[in-house]
């Protein structure tokens, strides 16, 4: 109820606000001076008042942005010339009627002021149009990475006025481009999961009223669920990681262990060493040849038979 009470402050405020405007403009041009309000895409014919017979009719164009522009018509040689107006400007003509000046699909651009100066008999008169171009807002209604819902009014002109339902936001940030108009964003601060998670952004501007709702801001059971997959993906994790684990000391536990024996080395003999263990018997031989020898003699020398030879 709060935020449809400050809807409705908001909505007196501009139209009082396009009032004064209107009040001072027409205080300073005078009583032949109107103000024109039209929305960016609309159409809209402008007329001069007639007094007498016409014989002449000048429009210039002044816009805020850009050169002037003119379109002049003549009775006598019922001929137009214009000078620097772009295509969605020109003449239109009603059977009976004097000339008038048509906006087809108003842009921004043509925001300015439109006076026409007519030539008659009764003498010269002149009337001014001050335009006013309305672009209304792009409303776009989205979840931050936070969770917390954010409206953003793009695009507009004038600046849009937002509000939330239910109440609580931080304070609007402003963005003004170059050809005028503002983008206005707002940000619902008060997410509780104790109330409903359905938020509206409501957006006020001279061209019309808009809202959109959305659910961003986390439930206490949305809480619960996320905290119980945790667990459960944690679980399933653990359990992996033990199983494999255990896959790993069967499969490598089992394998018997070959330890290599070192290569056996053999002793190294010296040529000096095998010597040492020849000449002993070669001693030993040549102690035996010198006793055969000698037992030899004694036997041939006796002519004894060498059967009785002791020692055989």
């Amino acid at each position: 109820m709060k935020a449809g009470t400050n809807m409705k402050i908001a909505g007196k405020t501009v139209y009082v606000f396009v009032l004064l405007t209107i009040t001072m403009v027409m205080r300073l041009a005078g009583n032949n001076s109107s103000v024109l309000v039209m929305t960016v895409g609309n159409s809209s014919v402008l007329t001069c008042p007639l007094r007498g017979n016409m014989t002449m009719l000048k429009w210039t164009i002044t816009p805020k942005a850009g050169g002037p522009c003119t379109l002049v018509y003549r009775v006598d040689t019922n001929r137009t010339h214009r000078t620097n107006c772009s295509d969605n400007i020109d003449w239109t003509f009603q059977a009976g009627l004097p000339p008038a000046l048509e906006i087809r699909q108003v842009g921004i651009a043509q925001e300015g002021n439109y006076s026409c100066e007519m030539a008659t008999t009764e003498g010269n008169f002149h009337n001014t149009y001050h335009l006013t171009v309305l672009a209304p807002p792009r409303l776009s209604l989205s979840c931050d990475e936070q969770g917390s819902p954010v409206c953003e009014a793009a695009v507009g002109k004038p600046p849009a006025q937002l509000s939330w339902l239910p109440e609580g936001s931080s304070p609007p940030e402003e963005k003004c481009h170059d050809n005028g108009t503002v983008t206005v964003l707002s940000k619902f601060m008060v997410c509780s999961p104790n109330v409903t998670n359905v938020t509206t952004c409501m957006v006020s501007h001279p061209a019309g009223n808009w809202s959109q709702s959305i659910a961003c801001c986390p439930s206490e059971k949305t809480n619960t669920n996320v905290f119980l997959y945790a667990c459960i993906i944690t679980c399933v994790l653990i359990s992996i990681t033990l199983l494999a684990v255990i896959c790993y000391f069967k499969l490598y536990s089992g394998r018997p262990c070959h330890k290599t024996k070192p290569p056996e080395i053999a002793p190294i003999h010296s040529q000096q060493d095998d010597t040492m263990e020849v000449e002993p018997y070669t001693t030993y031989v040549q102690k035996e040849n010198v006793i055969y020898n000698s037992v030899s003699d004694l036997t041939v020398g006796q002519n004894l038979p060498q059967d009785l030879c002791p020692g055989r």
